[in-house]
């Protein structure tokens, strides 16, 4: 068995700015640093750039291109099995064969690509909440839903590079506004940070009943916690809904993947404990008899995630 190069980077693409790390094979983390994300010309610029930035780290280094093992790269949108991806709508890109041509950038370094939501699942399986554990769903609860599948410390991708995407199942038939992807009652609806203010709006203006919330200008989801944590009944009933809610939807995804640990992660995650009591109090209620078990925990890598699930598509054995 040949060995492993001293080096590797893990890229994290995002629609403002593109996060860079450099790591040692072994795992260890070295350095990281951001460039702007260049949209114009339809996203023309940004491996370019990208490439031009590892060479630069390298040459500030004092390493040959011949010491990288290789460049994982997460991007947001789905990515087929051949590192081509099926377009990324904030980046300007249609279908991309950012594989190839990265890798021809880089003089034939070896590349790693995969949707950004699946990347940030690896790193958390790896060092995250889901360290320890082969089988892994991450749900991230931000402006959307996002989510990624770890089975066997593998990312599942699927045929069409949609795997993982469960902030668009449909959780309410019965939606008349429509969700950003186009379809009704999806669940990035209500339990996204977007969602959670929109419930709180709806059940303001349908409730006579006192709240912290009626004295908040520009509302956010924190702010919805916060009350809920010093008893303010509206904001209670909120997180009961989201709990009952993001806890229902994920009695489906454990039913068909049956993973060791759910990692919730995003902005919102950050409300900590209330919100995992009340996802798990409902799951309970609602899961699978066999898969009653599976362990909640919050996402522990923040921003970092992307970039060390990136990596360690180059690194794992």
């Amino acid at each position: 068995m040949t060995s492993m190069k001293p080096y590797a980077f893990g890229i994290d693409i995002g629609g403002t700015t593109v996060k860079i790390g450099l790591f040692s094979t072994d795992g260890t983390f070295i350095e990281s640093w951001e460039i702007p994300t260049r949209k114009e010309g339809e996203g023309a610029m940004i491996l370019p750039d990208i490439a031009r930035a590892i060479m630069k780290k390298l040459k500030e280094k004092g390493y040959a291109a011949d010491d990288v093992e290789g460049v994982g790269v997460g991007v947001p949108g789905p990515v087929f099995e051949d590192g081509v991806v099926n377009g990324c709508v904030n980046l300007g890109w249609g279908v991309l064969d950012v594989r190839g041509q990265l890798s021809s950038l880089l003089g034939g370094m070896r590349v790693e690509v995969a949707n950004d939501a699946n990347v940030a699942a690896l790193g958390e399986q790896w060092r995250g909440g889901g360290k320890g554990f082969k089988n892994v769903i991450m749900v991230t609860l931000g402006t959307g839903v996002g989510g990624g599948v770890i089975v066997e410390g593998k990312i599942v991708a699927g045929a069409h590079g949609a795997a993982g995407e469960i902030g668009h199942m449909t959780v309410n038939h019965h939606e008349t506004i429509p969700c950003n992807c186009g379809r009704k009652g999806c669940l990035e609806q209500y339990a996204s940070a977007t969602g959670i203010v929109r419930k709180a709006k709806e059940l303001l203006a349908a409730s006579g009943k006192a709240s912290c919330l009626r004295s908040v200008e520009d509302l956010t989801s924190k702010d919805v916690f916060d009350g809920a944590k010093i008893g303010d009944e509206i904001c209670l009933q909120i997180v009961d809904f989201v709990g009952y809610t993001l806890g229902t939807a994920l009695t489906y995804i454990t039913s068909v993947t049956d993973p060791d640990v759910v990692v919730i992660g995003g902005g919102v995650s950050k409300a900590g404990q209330i919100l995992l009591d009340a996802v798990d109090h409902h799951y309970r209620e609602e899961a699978f008899k066999p898969a009653k078990n599976t362990a909640f925990k919050l996402a522990v890598l923040g921003n970092d995630a992307g970039m060390v699930g990136a990596v360690r598509m180059v690194i794992s054995n």
